[in-house]
């Protein structure tokens, strides 16, 4: 089983709505969670786990709340829609052995975990009002209490079947060994990177290169179809800049909301965390020598900021900001963490403070008493959203005259359109399907209208950025085999990439190729005009920053010290290396590393047991006609290939 201080990090991730875990070797999406029986209506069933559904609602909702959150890219919907899905299946699987083993998760499980993820929700051994529950968890976890609740009750759940399958697994010697010498050999490298993006700059094909490069692949060489389009705008720009509030309306609202002026004390504070959680009291004592140790460092003078990204372990992601956890209110932290910051002056640094979590050393940036903001200090914000809402409003009132004006009569043209309305005029480029058209905010929405209509004719309003435009296309050229005048630039990169491409290839065999013979390798690489470098000796699990992974180098570890491995493709890059230095690991740090390693190779072992449980679970449940996926039904989300479930 992990420690619990692993435990306590593995959920703390979930519920700070982190979507890809490893989990077995399997990525896994914690998201919102579903509780089982949603009931969803006119939906397509996507998978079905005993009588419980999955709806392509369901994958949808879910993938809306990540991209709420700036988590999902938009060209990675349908990876992260398939992983949606996977895991949801998971989540049913589990469910359904659940109640066939008659295994179940108590309230006082759920009480107990909930009391180590949110102290505060407790007083005492007693919970807090609902209300303030509520308050809490919303404000840390950004979801409702009984999704919350939910989510730490599938949490435990499958920490149960975890346990089940993997409780019996154990590391032999033999294995302890084989993780040792992985972990702790290490090479040094002299390398040289080989890029044809560098390369192509040199190349300067001939005219007859080009022309025989033409002709060899004239048919890929196609010119789209390209438009011309007049425009009409509405600028929203311009009726925000004429919106004119008085003083006396801002007042008005400014008094009427009174209350959302008003600030509690507050205290804005930076913390470096060492974690106790699930430490053994040795450990504990350990811990505090390290947090006096950067206390004294501190107090020295040393940077509060830079020694929080070293040494501070908040799961809440204050580490990456030099332990800036930005302003608290009184009740939001727990009573040690806040009796402390509350009463430190400004620009003063803490003492160490114990709380559930651990030893805190906390530094106060800003302190507010409570007060209302004046009016003046406000107006400005309360100016901003009206202009932009009266603005928004009149441009939305414009462009709806402006659509039954054109639905009025099929031969408006734009010109009249213009001089009605008084419309912002311009005109595009020939743009093809494929060109942006900066414009008019690149905006699909316009792209799709203009290679809509027909010539002539003018289109409704499309929203932009900058307001509503009016198209009408003015002129069309037709998609053609492309001249070689026409496509000439293109033609010339990708005869240059192709050159460059071999030239790279070659320099690095021709590079492999003399160190081998006994050249000196910088100075063959520099014969060939390369940078040769040498690396900080790596570990597998190390990298050369921005060239390659110790996976991708992995035969380096099997190479002997001045032996030059075969040239390695990475991409479209080549690399040369030769093995300047091979370091064995010391086994005097054997015993020193005897726990982490037995962890780390329980950890990997009892994932991959975890792993094949789930895919024979999922077996035996189709098998059983239990389960059915339907994954061709997330069609919405791009192309989506049904193999990888």
């Amino acid at each position: 089983m992990a420690s619990d201080a692993d435990k306590r990090k593995f959920w703390y991730r979930i519920l700070l709505g982190i979507v890809v875990f490893i989990l077995g070797g399997s990525m896994l999406l914690y998201l919102v969670p579903q509780g089982p029986g949603t009931d969803v209506t006119s939906t397509e069933t996507v998978a079905k786990v005993g009588d419980q559904t999955i709806t392509l609602q369901d994958v949808r909702a879910q993938l809306e709340e990540v991209e709420r959150r700036g988590q999902v890219p938009k060209q990675f919907e349908t990876i992260y829609a398939q992983q949606i899905l996977r895991q949801l299946v998971f989540d049913r699987e589990i469910e359904y052995e659940a109640n066939r083993l008659g295994i179940r998760v108590t309230n006082e499980e759920i009480a107990e975990r909930i009391k180590q993820f949110l102290p505060a929700a407790f007083a005492g051994d007693s919970p807090i009002g609902m209300d303030r529950y509520s308050q809490l968890v919303q404000q840390q976890f950004q979801m409702s209490v009984p999704k919350f609740e939910d989510l730490v009750r599938k949490g435990i759940l499958q920490e149960k079947f975890q346990k089940l399958v993997t409780d019996g697994i154990s590391v032999s010697p033999a294995e302890l060994q084989e993780q040792f010498l992985y972990q702790n050999e290490k090479v040094k490298l002299d390398y040289a990177l080989i890029k044809p993006d560098d390369l192509a700059a040199k190349i300067v094909p001939t005219e007859a290169e080009i022309k025989a490069e033409y002709e060899k692949s004239k048919s890929k060489y196609q010119v789209p179809e390209k438009r011309v389009v007049r425009y009409g705008l509405i600028d929203i720009i311009k009726m925000r800049q004429n919106v004119q509030i008085s003083d006396d309306e801002l007042k008005a609202i400014y008094q009427k909301n009174i209350q959302d002026y008003a600030v509690p004390n507050r205290v804005h504070v930076e913390h470096i965390l060492f974690m106790t959680v699930g430490k053994t009291d040795a450990e504990v004592a350990e811990i505090r020598k390290k947090a006096e140790d950067v206390l004294k460092q501190i107090k020295k003078g040393a940077n509060f900021e830079d020694l929080a990204k070293k040494y501070s372990e908040d799961p809440g992601g204050s580490k990456e900001k030099g332990g800036d956890i930005g302003w608290i209110v009184q009740g939001q932290t727990v009573p040690a963490f806040e009796k402390v910051a509350f009463s430190l002056p400004k620009g003063a640094v803490s003492d160490l403070v114990k709380t559930e979590y651990g030893f805190h050393i906390i530094k106060v940036l800003d302190k507010e008493t409570a007060h209302t903001k004046p009016f003046d200090e406000v107006k400005d914000s309360i100016k901003a959203p009206l202009v932009l809402q009266r603005a928004d409003q009149q441009a939305s009132d414009e462009a709806e005259k402006l659509s039954a004006a054109i639905r009025r009569s099929s031969k408006v043209s734009l010109d009249d359109l213009v001089k009605e309305f008084h419309l912002e005029t311009g005109q595009t480029r020939p743009v093809s399907p494929t060109d942006p058209i900066l414009e008019l905010g690149n905006s699909k929405e316009v792209k799709d209208a203009i290679f809509r209509l027909r010539q002539g004719e003018v289109g409704l309003p499309v929203q932009i950025d900058r307001g509503y435009v009016v198209l009408s296309v003015q002129s069309i050229q037709p998609a053609h085999q492309g001249t070689l005048d026409e496509v000439r630039d293109r033609v010339i990169s990708d005869l240059k990439q192709s050159k460059a491409t071999q030239l790279a290839q070659s320099e690095a065999q021709d590079l492999a190729k003399r160190v081998r013979a006994g050249e000196k390798f910088d100075v063959a690489a520099k014969a060939l005009g390369l940078d040769p470098k040498t690396s900080d000796p790596i570990t597998r699990s190390g990298s050369i920053s921005g060239v390659a992974s110790g996976t991708q180098l992995a035969a380096a570890f099997q190479l002997k010290a001045g032996d030059v491995a075969n040239p390695l493709s990475l991409g479209a890059n080549w690399l040369v290396y030769r093995v300047a230095e091979k370091q064995e690991p010391n086994p005097s740090d054997f015993d020193a590393q005897r726990k982490q390693l037995t962890d780390q190779a329980l950890q990997d072992k009892r994932s991959l047991a975890f792993e094949a449980f789930r895919t024979a679970l999922e077996a035996r449940l189709k098998q059983e006609g239990k389960l059915q996926i339907m994954p061709e039904k997330l069609k919405g989300f791009g192309d989506f290939s049904s193999g990888s479930l």
